[in-house]
C-alpha cells in the first residue's frame, strides 16, 4: 500500500525534474520556436492616433505593397512573401488587388480573390501582418461588389490578428461626404463578421486630404485609421503639415502608400525630401508602406524588368528605389 502510494510522488517528481527534451515536460503552446513579429503584438487597436498592440504600447508597421495584382500577378506568392519577411525585414505586406481595369476583380472576381488569399495565407504562415487592399480609384461605383468582397474576407479572416482592411485605395475626384457615406457602410458590412481589426478609409484627392477629414470624420466606429499618400517629389512640407493637423485634431493617420519619386512614378529620387518623410513618419509613429513589388519599368518600382517571380533577389536586381526602401526598412526595424 504504501508503494503505490509513492508512485505517483515519484512520476511528478521525474515530471518536474527532468529536461525540457523529455516527451513528458515538453510543451505544446508553440514555445520552442521564435516567435513571429504578430506573435510579439498580436491583434492591433487604436488609441487616440496611435496603433498600438496587444500590450497597448505603440507600434509601428512598416512594409511594401505588391503592385496591382492583374498586372504583376507573378510577385503574388509564398515564396515573394517569406524573401521580404526574411531578407527586407517586412512587418506588414499590401496586396493591392486591381478591381476595375482589365483581368481585374469585378471581370474575374472569384480568380482574383483567390490569388489574393494565398498571398493572405503566406503572409498569416510567416507571422507578418497583412493589408487586403481594394485598389480602386471610384470605390463607390463598385459598393456591391465591394460589399460581397469585403464580407468574404472578414467571414473567412476575421478570427486572425494578422488582417488590416483597406476599402477605398485613392478617391480621385469624389468629395468626403461620398467617401465618408461608402466607408460607413463597409465598416458596417465588416463589422458584421470581425469586430475587432483595424480597417484603413481612403481620404480624397488621392489621400491628401487628411485635413477634411479631420474637421469630419467618421463616428461610431473603432480601430479606423485613416490613410494619407505622398510621393516625395510632388508631396512636400505642405502635406506633412496637413498631416500635422489631422493629428493635432486626433485623427489617426497610416501612410499605405509612398515613394520618394514623383507622382507619375517616373523621373528620379529626391532622397532629401524622401529622408524628410521618413522622419516626420517615425517621429510620429505612423506606419508605412513603400510602393511597389512590380517590375514595371517606373522610378518607384523596387524591381528590375524581369527579376524573379520567387523572390531571392541580389542587389543588382532591384532598382534604385527598391535598395533605398530595403535599406529603410531593415534600418528602422532594427535588423
Amino acid at each position: 500500500m504504501k508503494i503505490r502510494m509513492l508512485i505517483p510522488i515519484i512520476m511528478i517528481l521525474f515530471i518536474n525534474c527532468c529536461p525540457r527534451t523529455c516527451p513528458l515536460s515538453r510543451t505544446v503552446s508553440g514555445q520552442d520556436k521564435n516567435p513571429s513579429f504578430v506573435d510579439l503584438h498580436g491583434a492591433l487597436a487604436v488609441s487616440g492616433t496611435q496603433l498600438v498592440d496587444m500590450h497597448g504600447d505603440s507600434v509601428v508597421l512598416r512594409g511594401v505593397s505588391l503592385g496591382w495584382h492583374n498586372w504583376w500577378p507573378q510577385y503574388w506568392n509564398a515564396d515573394v512573401v517569406k524573401w521580404l519577411k526574411e531578407d527586407w525585414k517586412i512587418t506588414v505586406l499590401r496586396a493591392a488587388m486591381g478591381i476595375g481595369h482589365t483581368e481585374g476583380y469585378l471581370n474575374k472576381p472569384r480568380e482574383s480573390a483567390a490569388l489574393l488569399k494565398k498571398v493572405v495565407d503566406a503572409c498569416i504562415a510567416q507571422g507578418i501582418y497583412v493589408i487586403i487592399d481594394w485598389h480602386d480609384h471610384d470605390a463607390q461605383n463598385h459598393q456591391e461588389a465591394a460589399i460581397a468582397f469585403f464580407r468574404e474576407m472578414a467571414g473567412t479572416y476575421g478570427h486572425t490578428p494578422n488582417v488590416i482592411y483597406e476599402i477605398y485605395n485613392e478617391p480621385d475626384f469624389e468629395d468626403w461626404p461620398t467617401v465618408k457615406a461608402y466607408a460607413d457602410t463597409l465598416i458596417r458590412t465588416i463589422r458584421a463578421k470581425d469586430p475587432h481589426n483595424i480597417i484603413l478609409v481612403g481620404t480624397t484627392q488621392w489621400d491628401q486630404n487628411v485635413h477634411i477629414a479631420a474637421d469630419d470624420p467618421l463616428t461610431g466606429h473603432s480601430n479606423v485609421m485613416y490613410t494619407l499618400h505622398f510621393y516625395a517629389i510632388t508631396h512636400r512640407q505642405w502635406l506633412r503639415d496637413r498631416g500635422d493637423y489631422a493629428l493635432s485634431k486626433g485623427l489617426p493617420l497610416f501612410v499605405s502608400e509612398m515613394d520618394g519619386s514623383n507622382a507619375s512614378g517616373r523621373g528620379g529620387l529626391d532622397l532629401e525630401e524622401w529622408q524628410q518623410w521618413m522622419d516626420w513618419m517615425e517621429n510620429n509613429q505612423i506606419s508605412w508602406i513603400k510602393w511597389s513589388i512590380s517590375d514595371k519599368q517606373e522610378t518607384c518600382s523596387s524591381l528590375k524588368p524581369g527579376a524573379s517571380p520567387h523572390g531571392g533577389w541580389t542587389k543588382d536586381m532591384l532598382t534604385e528605389s527598391g535598395l533605398r526602401a530595403r535599406e529603410y526598412i531593415r534600418t528602422y526595424t532594427g535588423n
